[in-house]
């Protein structure tokens, strides 16, 4: 990555200026380090830029713009800054801003072409084992709008997470265990003796289903089994129509037959955290600033959370050193207990949980409503799952979002998708035209020398970075962004530079440098699961 090189570079001229006596006492180690460079806001400043001045000033007794200049100076001198940066700046209030050398642009970009698929993959997760659940809806129905977020999302961010070093697993989680509640209330409806769940798509399985029902008598037996066959549904949906394939569909009704429920309320037993209140069995979590929760109601009978604990230590049992949950917003509340539930185990890698806020529909002819839900199958057939995935994935996870299906379904550069993937089919076009099937090797990019080559060139060069600073905060919309940046990017170079000219060298140089954008176009879309047509 090249903001990495940057560091380095910088580490080495901060180091020199420390030998030297410049920085005095000041611990150069303890302010490297992520955020140190960043990427120039306006290009004008640079294409980097660096704080480092302003984080060493109070430890050096210095100004920040006095250091910056030192930096500055220090820079122009060493052999490895040359090679990177055409100029440097030091600038008020103590940023150092870097301007990059086009020979070093260009051999960044033929990287690009030897890289191929592998562009944009860094090694941060070290292949470290992780674990994305997502989606994980009850087994009683269609999905809804809802659930496509967290399902669009998961994908994308366990793409991500794969591109940036991880050995990542997708994983949906099946309420389908035959204690609980919500099988049971589902069976008295398969049987004709509730309406809880009866949306339409439930009447018709049910109808369909009903010369076995009525060979059914208990609730819980025919809870179990229509959860089946509509789990059968949600895998076929999710697979062919959302394009999502899950490495792992967990039960919790398996984890009731491998008695892994009784044996974590042993284990939690053992730890002396268990304790008899109101003919009840709770876990003590006065420790962790939590309320005290139930684990065996008066029946004996086990309670989620005690399922959803099981189910969390078979996780780190399995070896996981990263697990992610994406759950609805209503599960706000069950978070810091969660949290406090993963301390408790003894878990020593990173948990976290996300949280989708709520999805509204804008627009459009919403004809196939079920009560209050609208179905995620119904907003796939109006806008396409392209479509479906990019306007879900733009928005940041924590914010509520208003899925606009009007802009969604346009054909025009007012939609982001279709503006994105129509720079990569415009590419795919100039290179049939100009029948160039893949890059040439050792094509010399250095006669390009227009703005808006370098422009392109410099936006192809952002993506490990746009990977690894997603892999870190989990934020897919900057995803999104980088796509939009680099649609751009290329719409003008597009408009400003005509790729096949009467001058071959120029030609073969500009086919190089939309190889390198088709390249890095293709690997974005696939990071967030949407197509890259070749013709639109």
């Amino acid at each position: 990555m090249i903001r990495e090189q940057i560091n380095s570079v910088l580490g080495k001229a901060l180091k020199n200026l420390a030998k030297e006596g410049f920085f005095g006492g000041a611990d150069i180690g303890k302010v490297m380090g992520q955020g140190t460079v960043s990427v120039c806001k306006d290009s004008v400043h640079g294409d980097y830029s660096s704080n480092i001045a302003m984080r060493l000033a109070g430890a050096a007794k210095k100004s920040p713009v006095e250091i910056a200049q030192k930096i500055k100076e220090t820079l122009d001198n060493l052999p490895e800054a040359k090679k990177i940066f055409a100029n440097t700046e030091a600038v008020v209030p103590g940023f150092v801003n870097f301007f990059l050398a086009p020979g070093y642009v260009w051999s960044q970009t033929a990287a690009i072409l030897k890289a191929g698929k592998k562009f944009g993959h860094t090694n941060t997760g070290k292949n470290k084992k992780a674990n994305v659940e997502f989606v994980s809806a009850n087994p009683s129905g269609q999905l809804h709008v809802g659930n496509g977020r967290s399902a669009f999302y998961g994908d994308a961010l366990a793409n991500i997470l794969a591109a940036a070093g991880y050995k990542v697993e997708k994983e949906y989680y099946i309420n389908d265990a035959r204690v609980s509640k919500q099988i049971q209330t589902l069976g008295a409806t398969a049987l004709g003796r509730g309406e809880a769940y009866l949306s339409p798509y439930l009447k018709e399985k049910i109808a369909a289903l009903q010369p076995k029902l009525s060979k059914i008598h208990s609730e819980t037996d025919a809870g179990y089994f229509l959860a089946g066959q509509v789990l059968k549904d949600l895998k076929k949906f999710v697979a062919k129509d959302l394009k999502i394939g899950f490495d792992n569909w967990m039960s919790e009704e398996d984890l009731y037959k491998k008695r892994l429920v009784m044996k974590t309320y042993d284990l939690l037993k053992k730890k002396g955290l268990v304790f008899e209140k109101d003919d009840a069995w709770w876990l003590d979590m006065s420790k962790y600033n939590q309320k005290d929760e139930v684990l065996l109601r008066s029946n004996a009978s086990p309670t989620y959370f005690l399922s959803d604990i099981a189910y969390h230590l078979d996780k780190m049992k399995r070896g996981y050193k990263l697990i992610i949950d994406i759950w609805g917003a209503d599960h706000q509340g069950h978070v810091p207990r969660m949290k406090a539930v993963m301390d408790i185990l003894g878990y020593k890698g990173d948990f976290d949980v996300l949280i989708c806020q709520i999805v509204t529909i804008k627009g459009g002819k919403i004809s196939k409503r079920e009560g209050n839900i609208v179905s995620l199958n119904w907003l796939i057939d109006e806008v396409g799952v392209d479509a479906a995935r990019f306007f879900y994935l733009q928005n940041s996870l924590s914010s509520q979002m208003e899925f606009d299906v009007a802009l969604a379904k346009q054909k025009s550069s007012d939609s982001p998708v279709f503006y994105v993937q129509y720079a990569h089919a415009r590419i795919a076009s100039i290179l049939r035209k100009a029948k160039a099937k893949k890059p040439v090797a050792g094509i010399p990019l250095a006669v390009l020398e227009h703005p808006s080559e370098i422009g392109l060139a410099k936006e192809l060069l952002r993506l490990p970075e746009a990977v690894n600073d997603t892999a870190a905060d989990y934020q897919t919309q900057r995803i999104c962004l980088y796509a939009t940046n680099l649609a751009t990017a290329f719409h003008k170079f597009y408009r400003d530079c005509q790729v096949i000219t009467e001058n071959k060298e120029l030609t073969r140089a500009r086919l190089s440098l939309i190889f390198a954008a088709k390249i890095a176009l293709e690997n974005t879309l696939a990071l967030l699961g949407i197509s890259a047509p070749e013709k639109m």
